[in-house]
Order: C-alpha cells, then sequence, then structure tokens
C-alpha cells in the first residue's frame, strides 16, 4: 500500500512523494511522481528517471523541470530513491560513491550488502509493478532514462528488459563501467571479484553483438565535453563505438561547455523526454 507523503500542483497535474514497504528491499522506501492532467481520466505512458549518486527520490522532480515537458506530451514521471536507506550495514555512509545514496541499480550478491541492497529488482519488478497497479500507468507504454549512476541504470534495464521499457536515453551515463573507478569499486563490492558477473550490469558489454536489444527511437546519450568526470569515469566514446560495432543506432550528443550537473540536465530534459514521447505516446 502507498503512503502519500506529500503532493503539490504542478503545471496542471500533481507532483507527489510516496513511501512503500519494500518486500524485495526489506525496508520503507520512497518515489517521486509527477501525473500529467491526463492521468485523471485515462491511464497515461510513464518515464522511469534513475538518479545519479548522492541524490534522492527528491532531486530530479525539484532540479531538472521536466514536468513542463511531460505534462506538454501527456507523460508521467517516476523516480525512485538511489538505495536503501536504513539497512544499517557498517560502513555504509562511510563514502559517497558506495553505500548509502549509491545502489548503482544492481542486485547485490556478495555479504553484507545482499539482503539489501537489490536495486535492479526493486526498480524492474517491485516499483514497476507498484506503480502499475496503484496510478493511472499504462504497462504498455513504459521508458527509462537517468544520469551519471542513474544513465548507467536506465542503460542496463533496458537493454535487458526491451520487453518493458520501450524507450531509452541517459545524460552523461556512466557507460562503461568495467573500467572506471567508481563501476569497479560498485561492482567489487556488491558483487565480488568475478568480472563476468560484472557484464550483466555494464551497458557497454551488453550492447555488443546482435543479441542487444534495439529500440524503434534508438537510444539518446547527451554528455557534456566540461564535465569534469568525463575522462576517468564516464567513457561514453566505448558505449558508442561498441554500439556502431554491433549496428544499433545510438546517438552520443556532445556539447561544449557543460558539465555534469542539473543545469546541463534541465538545458536539454525537453528533448530527452520528445525522444521517448515519439515512442511512448504514438
Amino acid at each position: 500500500m502507498l503512503e502519500l507523503v506529500e503532493e503539490h500542483r504542478c503545471f496542471d497535474g500533481v507532483q507527489r512523494i510516496y513511501r512503500h514497504e519494500s518486500q524485495v528491499i526489506g525496508l520503507p522506501m520512497r518515489f517521486s511522481v509527477f501525473l500529467p492532467a491526463a492521468a485523471s481520466s485515462s491511464k497515461v505512458p510513464a518515464l522511469f528517471y534513475l538518479a545519479g549518486l548522492t541524490c534522492t527520490e527528491e532531486t530530479f522532480p525539484i532540479k531538472a523541470g521536466a514536468q513542463r515537458y511531460a505534462a506538454q506530451h501527456g507523460i508521467a514521471l517516476i523516480a525512485p530513491d538511489t538505495s536503501p536507506r536504513g539497512a544499517d550495514i557498517p560502513g555504509e555512509k562511510d563514502a559517497w560513491d558506495f553505500g548509502a545514496g549509491a545502489g548503482f541499480y544492481v542486485d547485490a550478491t556478495r555479504e553484507p550488502w545482499a539482503r539489501r541492497y537489490r536495486m535492479y529488482s526493486y526498480v524492474t519488478q517491485e516499483l514497476r509493478e507498484t506503480v502499475l497497479a496503484e496510478l493511472p500507468v499504462r504497462e504498455d507504454r513504459i521508458g527509462i532514462f537517468g544520469h551519471s549512476m542513474g544513465g548507467h541504470g536506465a542503460l542496463v534495464l533496458a537493454l535487458r528488459h526491451p520487453d518493458i521499457y520501450r524507450s531509452v536515453s541517459a545524460f552523461a551515463p556512466i557507460a562503461a563501467p568495467s573500467m572506471c573507478p567508481w563501476g569497479v569499486k560498485a561492482f567489487s563490492g556488491y558483487l565480488g571479484d568475478d568480472r563476468e558477473a560484472w557484464k550483466l550490469y555494464d551497458a557497454s558489454e551488453l550492447i555488443k553483438g546482435d543479441a542487444a536489444a534495439r529500440f524503434d527511437g534508438g537510444i539518446l546519450v547527451d554528455q557534456g565535453l566540461a564535465d569534469p568526470f568525463l575522462a576517468e569515469q564516464l567513457y561514453p566514446d566505448v558505449l558508442e563505438r561498441n554500439a556502431v560495432a554491433a549496428g544499433h543506432s545510438l546517438v552520443l550528443r556532445r556539447h561544449d561547455g557543460y558539465d555534469h550537473g542539473y543545469f546541463f540536465i534541465s538545458t536539454f530534459v525537453g528533448e530527452h523526454v520528445a525522444h521517448h514521447a515519439r515512442v511512448l505516446c504514438r
């Protein structure tokens, strides 16, 4: 059952925060929802947004300014938290890039993380099923996008579940996590040292070959060239190179002067919503 935490009128729709008891995580979880005016009379398409390191379910609705564009297209926006909260695991809050606020959208297999840190199953299964059961959202019209760690998550979830997500895009994603310090730290801690297991959560690996999911609207990725994390952590060129080699439709747009934050995201979020709307609203 959903508990309504707060609600605000927004672009003739409503912006809400919900809380619920997660069976997958074993703890209370929160997520935000924007419902456009059209949702008051019929089910609408939905976009799931996955946020980056240190963010919560409130970051995207407060900072991105996406509601204006979602209202225009009649699309709902759903944004979960980025990790379990209150798991009381020793060291959980010692680092900003691992543990609380940094679930990396994987199902951890290494203790002591395996019991609670199951964001992959939470997003693809429980959260989606909860939204479909409790809110006016169309099951056959769901897309996904995200930023940084969440861009990694969006690409991975879409590539592994094209039956769920019909469209996908990302802002400055951690595109090859097996190669970068953030990803190596997270995967080692959550998954252990078997690098073959890491490939299931690496978009640059998943996009290789004919078996990878192909999307009607292609994959849209935006990257700021003044992003301080670009060279060491993000590796969008690897994703692009692997996509081209495998014959997949991926557009990587590079933007001079833009950094890694929400000023960058808010500049291009309308184009991302339109990218999804071309698939979800037709």
